[in-house]
C-alpha cells in the first residue's frame, strides 16, 4: 500500500513541476512572440494607418477612428531625409494608406458656373405715351397696367379745343375746290394735327369723324407697365399718360463676382431656367458687363438679351417669360491649356498651397504652389511643379500628419502665427464675424435652411466689415465672404465651407492672446468632402463660441462628429 501511495506522490509532484515549467515557459515564450514576429523582426510600436500621430507600445483600436492598430517593424519607422525636406514611409505604412498619384499635366481648364437674377425687360424699348394738348381724358379704353396693346389701337378719347378747332380747319380745308392754295392749306393743317399727336391713319379718318372727342392711339405693340391717367381727368401738354414696353425680347440680368469674372467674356453661352417655365432652357449669348461693381456685394451686373417666344397654349399670357420673374443660369467656361494639377492633391496649411511630390521608394517631398484659377476638379499652377511629375491625390493628409510629427519642435508654429496685437476696431470686427459665422453653423448643424437664410447676410456684411477692418489678418477672407441665401441645405454648406475655414484660421491666429483659447472654439470634421464634394480636403473647420460639438456638414446625420483644434 505504502508503495502505491509513493507512486501517487511522485506523480503529484512530477505534474506539479510540468505545470510550473509549462506555464513559465510558455508564457516566456508568449512574450518573445509579441515582441518578435516569425520573421524575426522587431515591433517597434503600433500605429494608427489613418491617424499617424495615435501610437501606442501595445495593440489596440485608434483612438479617433477605431481602426486596428497596425505594427510598425524596426527599419519601417517614417522618417525624414537628411535635409528635412523629404517624407518617407515604411511599405507597410504606405500599403495601408494606399496612396495614390496623379500625374501634373497641361490641360484646359473647365468649369461651370452656377448663376442667380432676375428677368427683367429691356427699357431701351420702352415708350412713355405724353399728352400733346391741354384736355380732359372723357374714355379709358385700356385701364389696367399689364394689357397687351397693338400699334394704332385706342388707349383714351381726349376732349380738346384744340384738337377740335384743328380738325375743324382740315375738313374745311378738303371741302375747298382744288387749288394751289387747297394743297397749301391741306399740308398746313395735316402738319398741325401731326404736332398735336394725330397719326396719318387718324388724319385721313377725320372727314368721317363724329362726335367731340379723339382717340389717344398706341405707338407700339407691347405691354401697358405704367397707367398715370383716369377718366374725367385733366391733362396739360407733356403729361405722362402711358408707358408701353415691347416684351417681345427681356434681359437676364445677375451678379458676377469677383472670383467669377476671370472666368466671364462678352459672347459666352449662358443657358437659363426658370420655375414659371419648367423643363425649357433658354440660351443667350451676353451682352453686357458692367465695368462698375456695386460696392456692398463686390459683384458687377452682367446682363443676357434674350427671346421671349408667345405663348402657346390658349389663355396663358402672352409671353412665357415675365417680368421680375427669378431665374437660374449656368455658364460652361474652357480655357487653353495651361498647367494643373488635381483640386483633391492640394492642401492648404496656414493658408499656403502645398502638395507632396512623389519621388519614389515611398518618399513624397513637399512643395509649394502659387495657384491661379481653379476648375471645377484641377488648379491651374503658375510656379511650383513640372509637368510629368506625380502628385498625392489620396493619402496627402496621412504624409503630411507624418510630416508634422517628424518636424522638428521649433518649425511646428510658423512666423506668422505668432502672438497677435489687435487694435479695438480689429477686436470689434473679428469678434461679430465669430458670433455670425457660428450663428450659421449652428443654423446648418440644426438642419433649419430658413434660419441659415435668415442670417447668412448678416454673416456677409460681418466678413465684409472683417475684411476691411483687419487688413493682412482679412486676407483669407476676400475670396469667400460672398454667401447668401441658399435653395438646400447641400447649397448651403458648399457655400459655407470655404468661409469656415477661412474664419477659422483666423479664430486660430486671434485666440492665441490670453484669455482667448476659452472663448473661441475651433472645431474640425474629418469627412466633410463627403457632404461637400467640391470641397478641396477631406477636413471641414467652424468656429463655435462653446460646447459641446455641433457639426454643421451632416446636422443630425452625425451631429457630434469631428474633434476640437486645441489652441
Amino acid at each position: 500500500m505504502s508503495r502505491y501511495l509513493s507512486i501517487f506522490l511522485i506523480l503529484i509532484a512530477v505534474a506539479a513541476l510540468g505545470a510550473f515549467g509549462g506555464w513559465r515557459f510558455g508564457t516566456r515564450h508568449t512574450g518573445e512572440s509579441a515582441a518578435r514576429p516569425a520573421d524575426g523582426r522587431k515591433i517597434l510600436f503600433y500605429q494608427s494607418p489613418m491617424h499617424p500621430w495615435i501610437k501606442s507600445d501595445k495593440p489596440g483600436n485608434c483612438t479617433i477612428c477605431g481602426m486596428k492598430l497596425v505594427p510598425v517593424y524596426e527599419g519601417e519607422a517614417a522618417a525624414t531625409s537628411v535635409d528635412g525636406t523629404v517624407v518617407k514611409l515604411g511599405a507597410l505604412s504606405a500599403s495601408v494608406t494606399q496612396i495614390e498619384t496623379s500625374p501634373v499635366v497641361k490641360q484646359p481648364l473647365r468649369r461651370i458656373i452656377h448663376v442667380a437674377g432676375q428677368i427683367d425687360d429691356d427699357d431701351s424699348a420702352h415708350r412713355r405715351l405724353s399728352a400733346y394738348v391741354d384736355g380732359r381724358i372723357d374714355k379709358l379704353f385700356v385701364n389696367y397696367v399689364g394689357a397687351e396693346v397693338v400699334a394704332g389701337q385706342p388707349l383714351a378719347a381726349i376732349y380738346s379745343r384744340d384738337l377740335l378747332v384743328a380738325r375743324s380747319e382740315h375738313v374745311e380745308a378738303l371741302r375747298r375746290s382744288p387749288s394751289p392754295e387747297r394743297e397749301s392749306l391741306l399740308g398746313a393743317s395735316r402738319q398741325k394735327l401731326r404736332r398735336l399727336g394725330l397719326t396719318p391713319e387718324q388724319i385721313e379718318k377725320l372727314p368721317s369723324q363724329t362726335g367731340d372727342t379723339v382717340d389717344i392711339v398706341a405707338p407700339i405693340s407691347g405691354t401697358v407697365v405704367e397707367r398715370k391717367v383716369y377718366e374725367g381727368q385733366y391733362v396739360k401738354e407733356g403729361d405722362v399718360l402711358f408707358e408701353i414696353g415691347d416684351f417681345s425680347k427681356m434681359w437676364f440680368v445677375f451678379d458676377a463676382y469677383e472670383r467669377d469674372l476671370a472666368w466671364i467674356r462678352m459672347g459666352q453661352t449662358v443657358d437659363i431656367t426658370t420655375p414659371s417655365v419648367p423643363g425649357k432652357t433658354f440660351s443667350a449669348p451676353i451682352a453686357f458687363i458692367d465695368p462698375n461693381l456695386v460696392m456692398d456685394t463686390r459683384a458687377a451686373k452682367v446682363r443676357v438679351v434674350l427671346q421671349n417666344p408667345t405663348a402657346t397654349q390658349p389663355g396663358q399670357h402672352r409671353h412665357e417669360l415675365l417680368h421680375k420673374l427669378y431665374a437660374e443660369g449656368r455658364i460652361q467656361v474652357e480655357t487653353e491649356p495651361v498647367l494643373t494639377v488635381p483640386r483633391a492633391a492640394v492642401l492648404s496649411p496656414g493658408g499656403e498651397p502645398l502638395v507632396y511630390v512623389a519621388k519614389g521608394g515611398h518618399q513624397y517631398e513637399p512643395r509649394r504652389l502659387i495657384l491661379g484659377r481653379v476648375g471645377d476638379d484641377v488648379w491651374e499652377v503658375l510656379s511650383g511643379l513640372e509637368e510629368g511629375e506625380r502628385v498625392v491625390t489620396t493619402g496627402n493628409l496621412l504624409v503630411d500628419a507624418q510630416s508634422q510629427l517628424e518636424r522638428p519642435p521649433q518649425a511646428q508654429e510658423p512666423e506668422s502665427f505668432a502672438t497677435l496685437s489687435l487694435t479695438d476696431v480689429q477686436r470689434a470686427a473679428a469678434d461679430r464675424l465669430f458670433t455670425m459665422e457660428a450663428a450659421i453653423a449652428e443654423t446648418l448643424a440644426a438642419d433649419n435652411l430658413e434660419a441659415h437664410n435668415q442670417h447668412i447676410t448678416a454673416l456677409h456684411e460681418a466678413a465684409m466689415q472683417a475684411v476691411a477692418d483687419l487688413g493682412d489678418l482679412g486676407k483669407g477672407l476676400a475670396s469667400v465672404v460672398h454667401v447668401g441665401p441658399s435653395t438646400d441645405l447641400a447649397s448651403a454648406r458648399k457655400q459655407f465651407y470655404p468661409l469656415g475655414l477661412a474664419v477659422s484660421e483666423l479664430a486660430v491666429r486671434i485666440r492665441k492672446q490670453a484669455g482667448e483659447a476659452d472663448k473661441i472654439k475651433v472645431f474640425e470634421c474629418p469627412m466633410a468632402k463627403t457632404a461637400v464634394p467640391s470641397a478641396e480636403t477631406a477636413q471641414g473647420r467652424w468656429v463655435q463660441l462653446g460646447t459641446p460639438l455641433r457639426n454643421p456638414f451632416f446636422g443630425a446625420e452625425m451631429l457630434e462628429c469631428g474633434k476640437e483644434i486645441k489652441p
